[in-house]
């Protein structure tokens, strides 16, 4: 099945920067900074997010702590390129708030503007996120990871909360994040693939806003070494079918330790994700790569971005 996923281009992000505010050109000869790897200026950063292509322009937002180089209150950083390896910094994109921190996500460009918040001809960019409230987590309550939403209209550069956030709240399950939301075209329907504790859950709507619970998936399949995080589901032509990935990563329970990413091919209906086989099946073997998702609005083509880090 390896052979499936030929068509994934990897690139790995790096974990944090302790560096004063200084420009791009002179960051990039800083003797221990990576060429290839995204890095951001300065201070703290961990998951990729948001990852959509719109107007020859890749987008990349990512999880980011702007006054420190460990985690705090998470904020979305942001970032341009037409290549993925040049890349323009520009300010943070969405800052916490009443409802929390602003946990990982995906964004799709609304071409249909499905969700009504289109105006003047103006196609939104649309990102969907997880609230991640810090006060329910310490008081343990089980549903402080909620979904919300947040909106664009000039190709990114500024966001707009929905005011009806959060569109899907939390049933009462402790890991309740990570949403990665793809159209899927047969049915006319935007499809959330979803990270709930040891499984996937599979949510459906026509707007972005409502959402529908559809399926659950790998509650006894797959790697169970630690917590099921930041899924992706997406199709690939093969001899002339369409097979199906869901994308899972898991920490720890890696084949060499630490954190990993799963892969598992099958079908899906709109509904259900039915796998080829029990195997588990890795799509990178080492210990220092996690939450990699692959880039919205890109047609055929996958492209596939995770954090460099090693969890031990």
């Amino acid at each position: 099945m390896m052979h499936y996923l030929r068509y994934l281009l990897c690139f790995f992000v790096l974990a944090c920067s302790d560096v004063e505010n200084r420009n791009t050109e002179t960051l990039y000869i800083e003797p221990h900074r990576p060429q290839i790897h995204f890095s951001p200026k300065e201070k703290w950063m961990n998951d990729p997010n948001g990852m959509v292509y719109y107007k020859g322009i890749y987008h990349l937002f990512y999880q980011y702590y702007p006054d420190s180089t460990v985690w705090g209150p998470m904020h979305w950083g942001h970032a341009t390129s037409t290549d993925l390896v040049h890349w323009e910094h520009l300010p943070i994109a969405l800052y916490p708030d009443s409802l929390g921190y602003i946990f990982s996500g995906s964004a799709v460009a609304d071409i249909h503007n499905t969700s009504g918040f289109g105006k003047e001809g103006k196609v939104p960019l649309v990102a969907i996120f997880t609230h991640h409230d810090p006060k329910g987590e310490k008081e343990r309550r089980s549903n402080y990871q909620n979904q919300s939403l947040a909106y664009s209209f000039d190709e990114g550069k500024t966001w707009t909360k929905y005011e009806g956030n959060p569109v899907l709240k939390n049933p009462g399950i402790k890991d309740f994040r990570d949403p990665k939301v793809y159209w899927y075209e047969q049915s006319k329907i935007w499809i959330m693939t979803l990270a709930t504790l040891d499984r996937i859950s599979f949510y459906s709507s026509s707007n972005l806003r409502e959402w529908k619970k559809e399926s659950e998936f790998g509650k006894q399949i797959g790697a169970h070494g630690g917590v099921w995080e930041c899924p992706d589901l997406f199709p690939l032509e093969y001899n002339g079918q369409k097979i199906w990935v869901l994308i899972v990563n898991l920490n720890p329970g890696g084949p060499n330790g630490g954190s990993a990413t799963q892969y598992f091919t099958g079908r899906f209906d709109g509904h259900q994700f039915i796998a080829d086989d029990t195997a588990t099946k890795w799509l990178d073997y080492g210990p220092d790569e996690y939450a990699g998702v692959t880039w919205s609005n890109t047609g055929d083509r996958k492209i596939f971005i995770g954090w460099m880090s090693n969890w031990q």
